[in-house]
């Protein structure tokens, strides 16, 4: 019951935060309408960004090398085994998006890896030819939805964000069914959010392991590397909403996990 409500309530101050902060008195709802992000709260973020960036030099950057010192096996089965319990929020984003085709695929993905490729240590599903992963959230569910991003935010930890995706976030935390309805051997015991919690985490490190060199270039090369950062996040958003072909984007890290694309323009 407390689950049905958090996601209601979220979702009503999304949409009104949407219409406050991201129209100027006109609501943008408008599915097929491209909308800029505006950074309203500018000052804070940078703020949040700076505590961030302190955060990684001193803890996050430190862990992901010696995550990166690791046997290569160890590597690559905790990175299969995070994105096989990301398919636990990417199958109801596909039935919320009208894909149920997908959606049985990335079911089928899922029974596979955790039973034959050993709780997703292993991607069996992809030597078996299933199509390539792509990973759904909820803040692209709204998006497909027509709900606006509204403004820019820079999460403490997390990251670059939207109204939008942090309000997907806390959809996913405090309102994945899926994470409860999946069992860990058929003996009843739920999958709980310090599981999806821990997940998240761990896909960070891996993801911020494998990508050491490419932010430190984009540190390197940005006259504002705050700007570029929200440039990068925005647009990989803006695609993986629309589903578009890559064309003129390049792929920029060597993990495809989040904001890893940017405009080669």
């Amino acid at each position: 019951m407390f689950r049905k409500l958090a996601i209601t309530i979220t979702t009503v101050i999304l949409i009104s935060l949407n219409a406050y902060a991201g129209s100027d008195g006109e609501v943008l709802l408008k599915k097929d309408q491209p909308e800029e992000i505006k950074d309203c709260f500018e000052k804070l973020n940078r703020a949040t960004f700076a505590l961030n960036q302190g955060l990684d030099k001193t803890i996050i950057k430190p862990i992901a090398k010696g995550y990166r010192n690791l046997p290569t096996p160890i590597q690559k089965g905790t990175s299969n085994a995070v994105r096989n319990l990301s398919n636990l929020i990417t199958i109801p984003n596909n039935i919320l998006q009208g894909d149920i085709k997908l959606a049985i695929i990335n079911t089928g993905r899922l029974v596979v890896n955790t039973t034959v490729g050993l709780l997703g240590t292993i991607d069996v599903a992809n030597k078996m030819g299933f199509p390539k992963y792509e990973k759904e959230d909820y803040g692209q569910t709204l998006g497909t939805w027509g709900v606006g991003p509204g403004c820019y935010l820079v999460l403490p930890v997390l990251g670059p964000s939207t109204i939008r995706d942090t309000a997907g976030s806390f959809v996913n935390i405090f309102g994945g069914d899926p994470w409860y309805n999946a069992s860990i051997q058929g003996n009843n015991e739920f999958l709980n959010d310090s599981i999806y919690i821990t997940s998240k985490a761990l896909s960070g490190i891996d993801f911020r392991a494998n990508n050491i060199e490419s932010i430190e270039n984009l540190e390197k090369n940005s006259i504002d590397f705050y700007a570029s950062v929200r440039s990068l996040y925005t647009q990989d958003r803006e695609n993986k909403i629309k589903n578009n072909q890559r064309g003129s984007i390049e792929v920029l890290y060597k993990d495809e996990e989040d904001w890893e694309e940017i405009d080669s323009q």
